[in-house]
């Protein structure tokens, strides 16, 4: 099987394990469900559509790649043990984010204060907890979906609330790309429901957007967080004015 056709294949296996069908990565690429479908039929899939398919679903070549050489989709959560060893370990943290965003070994050491040896290490405890597979030369291969779930209530999701939350709200969304909105009103259960569903259509397509740029040299991008919240919630002072169920 040429290359090409493993790519195709190894797509097919990727947009089935991510849940998504031929309909999903067709909106998303503003084609019809039946032009997919044909590109799929067809061997001679260009780079360009592979490409734009892999962008479609949150995905890059170098990870599609990486999927077509493995029998096992990449894991969407890490396990408890993992997260402690990541939290406990701001350097291995770090690496891991890194390698993620697919920063060069080059980009690595001359913008952080990695020794070669360091980072050498670091990679490794990474693949002794089982989250990338360390290759030849420092080379990495993800065994985790780029944008992996925080386990609910686990170390990652307390770092977050407890020190990560905090620290970037410290101070005012003033720069040219900062913005910050807070919205706050009564909406009925059905109205609150397709709320969520747009802040996590909106998580995707920030996903999407972090695999198109991913290609980028690390001088052409800038480390970048988006956090969407919504709850049932008002400021405490007005509890003291409500008046209780039964009055």
């Amino acid at each position: 099987m040429t290359l090409r056709l493993e790519l195709v294949d190894a797509l097919k296996r990727l947009i089935k394990a991510r849940g998504m069908t031929y309909a999903d990565v067709a909106s998303r690429i503003d084609i019809s469900e039946a032009s997919v479908k044909r590109w799929f039929s067809h061997a001679d899939m260009t780079l360009e559509k592979l490409e734009s398919i892999c962008v479609a679903i949150g995905c890059d070549l170098q990870e599609l790649l990486e999927f077509s050489r493995s029998e096992k989709p990449p894991v969407s959560e890490l396990s408890e043990d993992q997260e402690e060893a990541l939290v406990a370990d701001p350097r291995l943290f770090l690496a891991l984010y890194l390698a993620i965003n697919r920063f060069s070994e080059e980009e690595v050491l001359s913008r952080y204060k990695f020794s070669k040896p360091d980072w050498t290490l670091l990679l490794a405890k990474l693949d002794r907890l089982g989250i990338i597979e360390l290759q030849p030369m420092n080379k990495v291969r993800l065994r985790t979906a780029r944008n992996f779930r925080w386990r609910n209530g686990g170390p990652i999701e307390q770092l977050f609330a407890r020190q990560l939350l905090p620290e970037f709200f410290a101070r005012p969304f003033t720069g040219a790309d900062e913005k910050l909105v807070l919205l706050a009103g009564s909406v009925s259960e059905p109205t609150a429901a397709l709320m969520k569903q747009r802040l996590e259509d909106l998580a995707r397509e920030f996903d999407l957007l972090l695999a198109r740029d991913n290609s980028l040299a690390a001088s052409e991008r800038v480390g970048m967080s988006l956090v969407l919240a919504m709850r049932p919630w008002q400021l405490k002072a007005f509890d003291k004015i409500r008046k209780a169920d039964d009055e």
